[in-house]
């Protein structure tokens, strides 16, 4: 056994410190945390200055055991988590679940896994720093709380299974407000002009610095057009410089691998830490934008070598982030002459991506010069303005140039012809086209985080969590959704001749964008009402500030906890003794067959509508709404359509073909089987039945295909099937693969029996019934 034990969290980091550890230390992995709060009573002692009573999973007995037996035999333990406020908590739980003695024990920090850091750390060890394991305790018995006392509340005035928490509360709440304020926009029209000259040599595209309100301007406007003289009014010039972007931290990188590679966070935080784990990058989880002096100086000598001394412009960034750790770094390669790496596509696209951050945050600003030209129409004030930008030293933009939310700051724009002033110009074509005033833009993973940081709410370690949590919990879904339709106006001036005609676009279409549930607004609205404090975005980021202060030894927890407790809790009882329940319910008008009222509200199965209500003689009648329909925006006309389900849509084989929508989605029903309608495809409000007998004969077909062989078996039926991956053997539920040179049709029994033999001990998973 070897004299000194390292424990870090991961296999992964602990293969790569051992490469730099000789054979006297032993490095093992606690595969994260070992123990969490016990569910039973909270798991605090609320009444014991909230003493935590800490539990280790049954997951993670046997790798305590193995720990401490390992702890017992050498005569060093050395405990290596990460270096933040969790790594710290991790360190200290194994401290304490371990036994281990204060003499032989000891915690070393690094934020890049490279020989240098290891050694480096092996020589500086520290003990355990209890201000940082006190600042995660306060966030865990603080989140705890508000989660266990929070969530019955929800199940009994809201809808049963619900939950809720500190954080995510807040999240959501942004989400809501957000969505609210699309649903309340409205479009404004203007007509925007664009001109087309002539310059001789090449095209010159110009737009008018006025636009029109209404249509009978614009086509004033583009008539005048047609007998106007237009001449050069002025040129401008002027110097510009582009600053790079500082090197990236948590936040900033999960917006970057979000605009460029469409990752979402939790992506990019997995990939990350793989490429910390094995070395190739700093810690993942960081607010700060500093770099040190050997990467600065690592960074000057790759910059000179591939680029040249005039590249070279070192720069020491200042964290704005509200309670970045400026004594972390940032976001970094650990070899900045390393500009690519071995391993996944994704793992080399994130790599270099952080590497040409690094290195242009190092390089010289980009000099460009940006030309104006001013217009003249005769007989009119307004102007055409053309402009155009031309890079005289391209700086960091040689390496890396950073992506914007915003899609027209992208569009690059172009050179511009050589003219001089007075000059007169022919105009080719003018168009006046109508455009649209648009809402306000939905979040995307990326752009909450940048939301929740610029409102101090969450840390580096919080954000992925937090965004992937709300989606969980049914209170926000992410997705993709298309646009609709809308008509627009062009005026055009060509060759003398204005002319108008009326187009079609699509408009308001959403790429992997965020939008709050139905549920996900009620309950917003319920917590808003009941617990202020709790959504407050005031309130949460100054609680994120007291965790810093803790963390710096200036606020005990414990009373940072009491502080918070009592009136939350008071809160929470004074909610539970209001009678009645929040379903988001609304009334739109009337039946016209049964002149009963339509309701839409939160039922026990999520979002419906309701025919009548529970004081009628006879029971209401209930739709479940579409995934497209939502509480606060659907229409009388939308919801009576709800009821028309199911559909009868006539006889085939004398047998009755129904469309309807079940709990796995929409289907055709006929002589007791069910045939899913597509995705997309098929819609069961106006499907019929020529196209519903198509989809009941492409399954008896593919059913039909799908079975290769049966054979009878003392232990079970045997069949050979096609699936979705090939041919594979199926016997009692369980599936048997089939080698990828056999033909499956040529299969006997005994050839059948004997694959099953070979992988009996290993059996692929059990078939997922419905």
């Amino acid at each position: 056994m070897a004299d000194n034990l390292v424990i870090v969290e991961s296999p992964a980091k602990a293969k790569t410190i051992e490469k730099f550890l000789g054979k006297d230390y032993l490095v093992t992995s606690s595969f994260g945390h070992i123990r969490d709060l016990s569910k039973k009573d909270f798991g605090i002692d609320i009444n014991n200055n909230f003493k935590p009573d800490y539990k280790v999973s049954d997951d993670k007995k046997k790798v305590v055991s193995e720990l401490k037996k390992l702890a017992k035999e050498a005569k060093v333990v050395w405990l290596a988590s990460d270096e933040d406020r969790e790594g710290e908590a991790i360190a200290w739980h194994l401290f304490e679940t371990l036994n281990l003695d204060k003499k032989s024990t000891k915690r070393i920090v690094f934020h890049e896994i490279t020989k240098e850091a290891i050694l480096k750390a092996i020589k500086n060890p520290r003990e355990i720093n209890e201000n940082l394991v006190n600042a995660q305790q306060a966030r865990r018995v603080l989140d705890r709380l508000v989660g266990f006392e929070l969530s019955p509340v929800l199940w009994k005035k809201v809808k049963p299974s619900l939950s809720a928490g500190r954080v995510q509360s807040v999240a959501v709440r942004l989400l809501v407000e957000r969505e609210r304020e699309i649903i309340a926009f409205n479009p404004v029209s203007a007509y925007r002009v664009t001109a087309l000259f002539n310059t001789g040599s090449t095209s010159l595209k110009a737009e008018l610095n006025k636009r029109f309100d209404t249509f009978e301007e614009a086509d004033a406007f583009v008539k005048h057009c047609a007998n106007a003289q237009f001449s050069v009014k002025d040129i401008t010039k002027k110097p510009l410089k582009r600053t790079p972007a500082a090197p990236f931290t948590t936040s900033t990188l999960q917006q970057e691998a979000s605009r460029k590679f469409g990752f979402s966070v939790s992506q990019t935080m997995t990939v990350a830490q793989k490429l910390y784990e094995s070395g190739k990058i700093t810690y993942m989880r960081t607010d700060s934008v500093n770099l040190s002096e050997l990467a600065i100086g690592t960074a000057i000598t790759e910059i000179k070598e591939s680029y040249g001394d005039k590249y070279l412009q070192t720069r020491q960034y200042k964290t704005k982030a509200k309670g970045a750790q400026e004594a972390h770094e940032a976001i970094r390669p650990t070899y900045l002459n390393k500009h690519t790496i071995a391993g996944t596509s994704n793992e080399k696209k994130l790599y270099e991506l952080i590497w040409k951050r690094t290195i242009a945050s190092q390089m010289s600003d980009a000099e460009l010069e940006k030309t104006t030209i001013n217009i003249d129409i005769s007989g009119k004030e307004f102007l055409f303005v053309a402009q155009g930008e031309m890079i005289k030293f391209d700086g960091f933009l040689k390496v890396y140039m950073e992506s914007t939310d915003d899609e027209d700051e992208n569009e690059a724009k172009g050179l511009l012809p050589t003219l001089t002033v007075s000059e007169s110009l022919i105009c080719d074509s003018i168009d006046a086209t109508q455009r649209f005033s648009q809402h306000p833009p939905r979040y995307t993973e990326a752009s909450l985080v940048r939301k929740l940081e610029e409102l101090g709410i969450g840390r580096p370690s919080t954000y992925a969590p937090t965004i992937s949590t709300v989606q969980n919990r049914g209170y926000v879904i992410k997705e993709d959704r298309q646009g609709k339709e809308r008509n627009y106006t062009q005026i055009t001036l060509k060759k003398g001749k204005v002319s108008s005609i009326e187009k079609t676009e699509t408009a308001g279409s959403e790429k992997s964008k965020l939008f709050p549930t139905d549920i996900g607004m009620v309950v917003n609205d319920y917590l808003l009402e009941q617990f202020p404090d709790i959504l407050d975005f005031n309130f949460t980021a100054a609680v994120e500030k007291e965790f810093d202060d803790i963390a710096i030894g200036n606020m005990e927890w414990e009373k940072m906890i009491d502080t918070f407790y009592h009136p939350f809790h008071k809160s929470i009882e004074t909610a539970l003794e209001i009678s009645g329940r929040k379903s988001g319910e609304r009334e739109l008008g009337a039946d016209p067959k049964t002149g009963k009222p339509v309701i839409v509200k939160i039922g026990r199965y999520g979002p419906m509508a309701q025919i009548g209500t529970n004081d009628d003689e006879e029971k209401p009648t209930f739709a479940a709404l579409r995934h497209d329909q939502h509480l606060e925006t659907i229409t009388l006309n939308d919801a009576l359509e709800l009821f028309q389900l199911p559909r009868d849509l006539g006889l085939y084989e004398d047998k009755k073909v129904v469309a309807a929508i079940g709990r796995f989605g929409p289907y055709v029903r006929h002589d007791s089987k069910f045939y899913s309608l597509k995705k997309g495809v098929d819609d069961p409000y106006t499907v019929e039945l020529s196209r519903a007998i198509e989809l009941i004969e492409q399954k008896r077909e593919d059913d039909k295909n799908k079975v290769i062989n049966i054979f009878d078996d003392t232990n079970g039926e045997i069949q050979v099937l096609n699936g979705r991956f090939g041919p594979y053997i199926t016997q009692n539920k369980n599936n048997y693969k089939i080698p990828k040179a056999t033909d499956a049709k040529s299969l006997s029994a005994d050839d059948c029996k004997k694959l099953i033999a070979e992988q009996k001990d290993k059996p692929a998973k059990k078939k997922k019934g419905k």
